[in-house]
């Protein structure tokens, strides 16, 4: 963590809580679906309509939950999140525990953790905002995005590690166990959070304040009114949905094309994870070196491109395991890079009253094209064969670079810009 940050007491509530939540997200991803198949005898139809409905919130509440994060204040909803986590599933560990749990029941306890889950990460990105200077938003997030990806890596092997070692039911109990360091962590934050101001009133009638669909609306207008929002949103969709295609056909070009087994394609896979805490590293110090823009576009060319050398390999000897491996800390290394510069800036860009729903329009833009490209990578798949399906949808990825060095956030220099609220910047 970043020296001055860490000497920040309420900083390190934030990451700690930040941290905790995440390892409880990601724990629960893998115990739920197990809590099914090994609990409730799940077939692989209703495990997939679990994972369904648990993703679901993402489509359905991102650009909601941006419109109230900006109405209340982040650390509010964050504790709430956490609380009502907690007790969702801690209240399934006892039913599991019981053998009063259902698929229903748990298709509830899925959708409801999706959603509150949606609420905590759009509102702890505004929440660093309300907490630390700009000049340290690029700081802010490398810790913050640090702490996500290892959470990333960890959390489902922890999940997995609880099921085998104790119980599915009781594994749940531990996610609940992770949201309540969170809500405590959160709790003993002491520097208060102003309150949103009240949106502005509509127009001819002073004394009303815009409802939800008004708020959404405003964010829409201004992503898309800023150029360097617009050109964030408009590369994270086309590179989600290249990426969905790609990872579709790689998840089966490893075991088929390749003839690699089930561990060696997680181990191959898992080096994403060391890669992405590198790339969270070097997100502290490279924009302040170089220039955001040229660290923004360098670092998805060379990530994305890193992928382009998968459909060159052959067999399954060791020089090809060790090639997956580089490539995929390569490309994890230089995503989360960009991850972490992007969300630097869009924080900065932002005024404060508008953080979660500039948050939650991109989310709901990029995510949302995540389907369509999954649905793509099949129909490559089957088309065009394995090793020609992965090439073309691992080109794809190269349109958000493009995207990025046609725009005027290429031209982003060492010091972060201040909200011009949509404005265009000056040539």
């Amino acid at each position: 963590m970043p020296p001055r940050l860490w000497r920040d007491s309420d900083f390190r509530g934030l990451w700690v809580g930040q941290t905790a939540s995440q390892l409880g997200e990601h724990t629960t991803l893998v115990v739920l679906p197990l809590l099914a198949v090994l609990t409730l005898d799940a077939d692989a139809s209703r495990l997939g309509a679990l994972r369904a409905v648990g993703q679901a919130p993402i489509l359905l509440l991102s650009l909601l939950a941006g419109a109230w994060v900006d109405r209340w204040r982040a650390r509010t909803v964050m504790v709430l999140s956490d609380a009502a986590r907690a007790v969702a599933l801690g209240a399934t560990a006892v039913a599991g525990l019981l053998g009063l749990l259902g698929l229903p029941a748990l298709f509830v306890v899925a959708f409801t953790v999706g959603a509150l889950s949606v609420l905590f990460d759009v509102a702890y990105q505004a929440s660093l905002v309300r907490m630390v200077r700009r000049d340290q938003l690029v700081e802010g997030n490398s810790a913050l995005e640090g702490s996500r990806s290892a959470a990333q890596i960890g959390g489902p092997a922890l999940g997995g590690a609880l099921v085998s070692l104790l119980s599915a039911p009781v594994a749940a109990a531990s996610g609940a166990l992770f949201f309540a360091v969170s809500f405590v962590s959160l709790r003993r934050i002491r520097r208060p959070e102003a309150a949103p101001g009240r949106p502005a009133a509509v127009p001819g009638h002073p004394e009303r304040a815009p409802g939800v669909r008004c708020r959404i609306l405003e964010g829409l207008r201004f992503v898309a009114g800023n150029p360097w929002l617009r050109t964030v949103c408009l590369a994270s969709a086309a590179f989600q949905f290249s990426f969905a295609a790609t990872m579709t056909v790689y998840l089966l070009f490893l075991p088929r094309a390749l003839g690699l087994a089930g561990v060696t394609v997680g181990l191959a896979l898992a080096a994403t994870g060391p890669g992405a805490l590198l790339g969270s590293v070097l997100a502290a110090r490279l924009p302040g070196r170089f220039g955001h823009g040229a660290v923004l576009v360098s670092a998805a060319v060379l990530g994305n491109g890193a992928l382009l050398c998968v459909p060159a390999l052959h067999g399954s000897s060791t020089t090809t395991i060790l090639a997956l491996l580089a490539v995929n800390f390569v490309f994890g290394a230089f995503s989360q890079l960009v991850n972490v510069t992007v969300m630097s800036v869009r924080q900065a860009v932002t005024p404060d009253r508008m953080q979660g729903r500039a948050a939650a329009t991109i989310t709901f833009v990029g995510m949302g094209c995540a389907p369509l490209g999954s649905l793509l990578g099949g129909f490559l798949a089957q088309d065009w064969g394995l090793r020609g399906g992965l090439l073309v949808s691992a080109a794809g990825m190269m349109l958000s670079p493009v995207v990025m060095a046609a725009s005027p956030l290429v031209r982003l220099g060492r010091v972060l810009p201040a909200p011009r609220a949509g404005k265009e910047p000056a040539e």
